[in-house]
């Protein structure tokens, strides 16, 4: 599988033009057949943060994503609401894509 966790900082002026965009861009992604998640989230520490994470079947189905249309007009249109070049950790794993954490079980 393959993960990618991206950090993007916002620019404040664009936040709105971001929230619109990112949530149209998961529903384009989420449909995706190699798709097994998309989800961002806000850090709350540091306002105008996002996370990105995204998770794809393997290194096909995540090469197919970037060649989408909507990934080719996502990405130019993120350049014009962050305020810094965003930060990525992309890793190609074996197995499965979540596990359960050992060290928690509900009660």
């Amino acid at each position: 599988m393959i993960l990618i966790v991206l950090k993007a900082q916002i620019r404040p002026d664009k936040r709105d033009e971001w929230l619109s965009g990112i949530s149209e861009y998961k529903k384009n992604v989420n449909s995706e057949p190699g798709n097994i998640s998309f989800d961002y989230h806000e850090n709350v520490e540091k306002e105008n943060e996002f996370v990105i994470v995204e998770v794809f079947r393997d290194g096909d189905a995540g090469t197919a994503h970037v060649n989408t249309d909507h990934a080719q007009t996502f990405f130019p249109f993120m350049s014009t609401v962050v305020s810094e070049k965003p930060k990525i950790n992309y890793q190609d794993i074996d197995g499965d894509v979540w596990n359960e954490m050992a060290e928690v079980t509900p009660q």
